[in-house]
């Protein structure tokens, strides 16, 4: 069995980036095919790479409508 260097990129699931985010799964395929959070196309699901997890828990991605609305 071939063994995965440590440095390589680490993906999460729809399902799993919904638990950590508190959102719904749905919320999180809205977001990976409008553009905003960025994912691999695994067969017939998506993965999405931990560095984008990263990036929005920490507030790097940000809701263009509401700053469009200026609330």
């Amino acid at each position: 069995m071939a063994r995965i260097p440590s440095s390589a990129p680490q993906f999460y699931t729809v399902a799993e980036v919904a638990e950590m985010t508190r959102v719904s799964r749905m919320t999180v395929y809205r977001m990976v095919h409008a553009g905003d959070l960025p994912a691999v196309r695994v067969g017939n699901s998506y993965r999405v790479p931990k560095s984008a997890i990263d990036q929005l828990l920490s507030g790097g991605v940000s809701d263009d409508r509401r700053e469009a609305s200026g609330s």
